[in-house]
């Protein structure tokens, strides 16, 4: 289906144009869409979505421009990121033209696969657009639902900073059961990431030679460089780099995000070739680390996690034992995002990327 595409040009004073030499065409595929075998609910829990994911509906993308308004140093960070190039820049790369050719597609911008992988689509004057790369909600969720929800602090009057914790509790519960992937649970918005870290699309990658994910990919190096905008930990103010207790969680979350998406992408292969056989070594590496994980800090999550997957085959012929464990996993990851005390988990210390090992 070919749909036109709007061109927007971003106002900090540069054309994401010039950032086209410096982009690597890495294969990133867009977490506002998800194959049909995402769709396994997670089990009831406070705050948690009725719905594993969902594609977000177009008519309810509002559009980064929303979100500056509360958010804009965050939103001045993320347009000098490669997720914000992509816009301007991902379809004149010589290796998208030519996967472009492979797959017998006219235009990267006007293909709705690729519209998938690499665009936010928003539904303007009831036609559906091209309005940013990979944006705001690209992450957190369509927000026209919760948009209302995640800014109301208690009340006329009431600011972020006065809010009482019974209060920001509810509102977050609210904001996710909504549609709001917050990153007060650090799953939520871990499988957004794998979703286009892992490129979940056989014949994308067999048929088009695109890269089968970003196998150098780790959660807590590649959200702390570039992508990170940690400014509402200091009311605005600055960007400050996550606590290490967070990033003791986070990379852990990072893991089971990564064994999760590895062992649908396998689930999903169909045939012995690249796609199938670069997602069944993704997931014996992710299912590795945890092991090294869990050997330090003995976690009944990460046990629950690693016994899903212990005796699983990696082939593509076992999709029904490798979605099994994928969902087991999945239910343990957002278990332990909401219930880990990253101050206990100092001994993973050595295990977790330095600053100079962010992606940048």
């Amino acid at each position: 289906m070919h749909r036109r595409a709007t061109t927007r040009q971003g106002t900090t004073g540069f054309s994401a144009r010039r950032a086209l030499s410096a982009l690597r065409f890495d294969g990133l595929r867009s977490p506002l869409y998800v194959l049909l075998f995402f769709a396994t609910p997670l089990r009831a829990q406070q705050g948690d979505p009725k719905t594993y994911f969902t594609k977000p509906d177009i008519a309810k993308v509002v559009g980064a421009d929303t979100c500056t308004k509360c958010h804009g140093n965050e939103v001045q960070t993320w347009m000098a990121t490669p997720h914000f190039l992509t816009f301007d820049a991902i379809h004149r790369l010589p290796e998208a033209k030519q996967i472009a050719d492979r797959l017998g597609v006219r235009s990267v911008k006007r293909d709705g696969e690729c519209v998938r992988c690499h665009y936010t689509e928003q539904l303007v004057r009831d036609r559906p657009r091209l309005v940013a790369g990979i944006s705001c909600e690209s992450c957190h969720g369509g927000a026209r639902d919760w948009l209302e929800k995640h800014a109301d602090y208690g009340g006329a009057g009431v600011t972020k900073d006065s809010e009482t914790p019974e209060h920001k509790a509810l509102r977050r519960a609210e904001s996710i059961s909504a549609g709001m992937n917050n990153p007060s649970n650090l799953y939520l918005i871990a499988r957004q990431c794998l979703d286009c870290h892992t490129t979940p699309n056989e014949r994308l990658v067999n048929v088009g030679g695109h890269r089968p994910g970003s196998p150098e990919f780790e959660l807590v190096a590649w959200s702390q460089g570039k992508l990170r905008h940690n400014f509402q930990r200091t009311g605005g103010a600055t960007n400050e780099p996550s606590s290490p207790a967070r990033l003791r969680v986070m990379y852990v979350v990072g893991l089971m995000a990564d064994l999760e998406f590895s062992l649908r992408a396998v689930a999903g292969a169909t045939e012995v070739a690249t796609f199938g056989q670069a997602s069944a070594a993704r997931a014996a590496s992710a299912k590795r680390r945890l092991w090294e994980a869990q050997r330090l800090i003995d976690h009944p999550m990460l046990k629950s996690a690693l016994e899903a997957v212990g005796s699983v085959k990696l082939t593509a012929n076992n999709p029904t034992e490798l979605k099994q464990a994928a969902d087991a996993i999945s239910q343990a990851a957002y278990k332990f995002a909401a219930e880990a005390n990253g101050e206990e988990l100092a001994v993973l210390d050595p295990l977790l990327p330095t600053p100079e090992q962010y992606k940048n």
